[in-house]
């Protein structure tokens, strides 16, 4: 499954937005190794940073780019799609296209590579005009 943003973007809530783009624990399968050089390279690269900074003000610092949910951390852009050694090698304009990067936070981007246990366990319920219960 490639994962998308302009799929995404269709995706109203924090939770569905995390559920699309989970890897079910897959993370590590597929690392660097002894090819880390490609990709410490890529990730100081003027490239990367320009297309870093165009999806964090597309997104306005939004953890999975939803309005109102601003990191005030460490800001990551994740790629929605694992990337491997081949790809980056092979195929650095789909590493560096927008359709396939996010914007999320630490826990987030965690809860995404390992799974739920991970996600926010402290998220503020979702309030709607009107409700005037306390927390």
């Amino acid at each position: 499954m490639i994962r998308r943003y302009s799929e995404l973007k269709h995706l109203k809530t924090y939770t569905e937005r995390l559920d699309y783009l989970l890897l079910d624990g897959r993370v590590g399968r597929e690392t660097f190794g002894a090819l880390r050089e490609y990709n410490q390279s890529f990730y100081t690269s003027t490239q990367w940073r320009s297309v870093r900074r165009h999806v964090m003000l597309r997104d306005n610092g939004c953890d999975l780019g939803i309005r109102g949910e601003e990191i005030s951390g460490l800001i990551i852009v994740h790629h929605m799609n694992p990337i491997t050694p081949e790809v980056l090698m092979d195929n650095v304009e789909l590493v560096l296209d927008p359709e396939f990067l996010i914007t999320v936070s630490s826990t987030t981007h965690n809860s995404i590579h390992y799974g739920a246990k991970f996600e926010i366990v402290n998220r503020p319920p979702v309030r709607y005009p009107g409700d005037t219960n306390l927390w």
